[in-house]
């Protein structure tokens, strides 16, 4: 089977099922494993250019969406020379990854009799559930179950970790220009890690706030998650904006791409990470750095 994944996440999930030879296409964002563009067909570019700032694609991301304009365009030849019978899509976020209905104009633009899965987990039970998913369709189900599984007893034992403990109220900050609160899977993430978020959406998509109402959460803790960057890019991003925050809180950075913001195995690292960080006092590490 050839198989194209067109989500970072999705390409995760492929090599920790063991599928790395039979991935055929990726996108230009498909930076984990280390290597995982190597040897693959780039079907998909970013829209994005090194230097932009937080506001810069804000911007662009608005104009382009007002006008009807997609943000990504699959390369065709690239999709042709990977022969795909299964390609990993989404609808989920419009922002983050070319939608499954371009991908079917794609595939009948080249004749091609491709099974398109349409991967879109809202919360963290619906994340890890995905793999199961992608390993069915790809003949792999037992390695799914294995994996599930161990992602499963590795939150039990967080859970565990967590039982009894003074949930402080944690604010995540999902885009810096203008601010945004988190969605989707992230609200569980805090949960499952022994926090109570705060100013966020559950299960449904991040929406735009502002600095006044961050203050008025009153969260004892803000972690800066800007969807896209990684440790760095977050801890550069928290600096520029700290004096905006409540004074009262602590302000920690995280590497959102590899542990908040994908749907992928990783965010089990992040509900470990943010756990020890909330409860156990942990130093910085490689996915969180403390600010202040």
């Amino acid at each position: 089977m050839n198989i194209v994944s067109l989500l970072p996440s999705t390409t995760e999930i492929i090599f920790d099922l063991g599928l790395e030879d039979q991935l055929r296409g990726v996108t230009v964002e498909c930076n984990w494993p280390a290597g995982a563009r190597a040897g693959r067909e780039i079907v998909v570019d970013t829209f994005t250019k090194p230097g932009m700032t937080p506001g810069d694609i804000d911007a662009i991301v608005k104009e382009r969406m007002a006008a009807g304009l997609d943000l990504y365009n699959l390369d065709d030849d690239a999709l042709a020379r990977c022969a795909p019978d299964l390609i990993l899509s989404q609808d989920l976020c419009r922002v983050c990854a070319v939608a499954s209905g371009d991908v079917d104009a794609a595939i009948a633009r080249l004749r091609c009799d491709a099974t398109v899965l349409q991967i879109d987990p809202q919360n963290l039970l619906e994340v890890i559930e995905s793999i199961n998913t992608i390993a069915h369709a790809a003949g792999v189900s037992h390695r799914g179950l294995v994996l599930t599984q161990a992602l499963h007893e590795r939150l039990l034992a967080v859970s565990e970790n967590v039982k009894g403990k003074t949930r402080p109220p944690v604010f995540v900050l999902e885009w810096i220009d203008p601010p945004f609160g988190a969605g989707h899977w992230v609200p569980d993430i805090i949960a499952a890690a022994g926090g109570d978020p705060v100013l966020c959406r559950p299960g449904q998509r991040s929406v735009q706030t502002t600095w006044q109402e961050i203050t008025a959460a009153a969260p004892a803790v803000v972690i800066v998650a800007p969807c896209g960057f990684n440790l760095d890019g977050a801890a550069e991003q928290a600096h520029s904006i700290e004096h905006l925050l409540p004074s009262s809180a602590s302000v920690w950075a995280i590497d959102a791409d590899s542990v908040m913001v994908r749907p992928g195995p990783r965010l089990v690292d992040g509900v470990e990470a943010i756990a020890a960080m909330l409860h156990n006092n942990a130093p910085d590490n490689d996915v969180l750095r403390k600010i202040r």
